[in-house]
């Protein structure tokens, strides 16, 4: 089965509440799908469905970009760890130049391509890890990268010192920077209990201030 295969299978095309311009494959049921990533399906390698889910910092940066088309309109767009590709199908929508959606799973990157179709949408993807390449783009998104301190650390080591305007979407996850950072935007994002703790996650749309190599 290939990754194109398993997401029309177990995924159905619809839109997140905050984004309502937008469709996205994703989960009907969460918990089945995800226990069916995580247990039988862990033996032909893949990955948990990351890719299944609106999560709340990426619906919040969605959002922003769609309402202020001119952080990106003109502009090449990186949307780092991009999942589903929402964040990366606003900037489309929002008149960016180009997009690149990148995420080191391989099914994400045939759900962007998918649900980029879905939106009519021109979206490149990678499965590289960017994570410390010289900046190539005029904007970097990052939605909901926050939840794991090696990333959340690599992230801000990278996007700190670039001269380029960095905007993150976050619903207080742990490893959020508590410092250098200029909160534009909040949001109450719908979530599900099965993802999250409660059913309305306060989320905010943030920059990220330059910082000094090594500071």
């Amino acid at each position: 089965m290939t990754p194109e295969d398993f997401i029309k299978a177990n995924a159905a095309l619809m839109s997140p509440p905050l984004v309502p311009e937008i469709k996205l494959h994703l989960a009907t049921e969460v918990v089945p799908l995800w226990r069916a990533t995580e247990e039988e399906l862990a033996e032909i390698g893949v990955p948990p469905p990351y890719w299944a889910f609106a999560w709340a910092g990426g619906q919040a940066l969605a959002r922003y970009v769609l309402d202020h088309p001119e952080l990106v309109t003109g502009k090449r767009v990186l949307d780092i760890g991009s999942g589903s590709g929402l964040v990366g199908l606003a900037a489309s929508r929002a008149g960016a130049a180009s997009v690149l959606a990148a995420d080191i799973d391989a099914f994400a990157c045939a759900a962007i391509t998918l649900n980029a179709a879905a939106n009519a949408c021109t979206i490149a993807t990678t499965q590289d890890d960017l994570i410390g390449a010289p900046p190539a783009w005029d904007v970097i998104l990052v939605g909901d990268l926050f939840y794991e301190r090696p990333l959340a650390e690599r992230l801000l080591e990278w996007l700190g010192p670039l001269d380029v305007p960095a905007l993150l979407g976050d619903p207080g996850r742990t490893y959020f920077p508590k410092t250098n950072v200029e909160k534009l935007a909040s949001y109450s994002v719908q979530t599900t209990r099965d993802l999250e703790d409660r059913e309305i996650r306060e989320t905010g749309v943030y920059q990220l201030q330059r910082s000094k190599p090594g500071g």
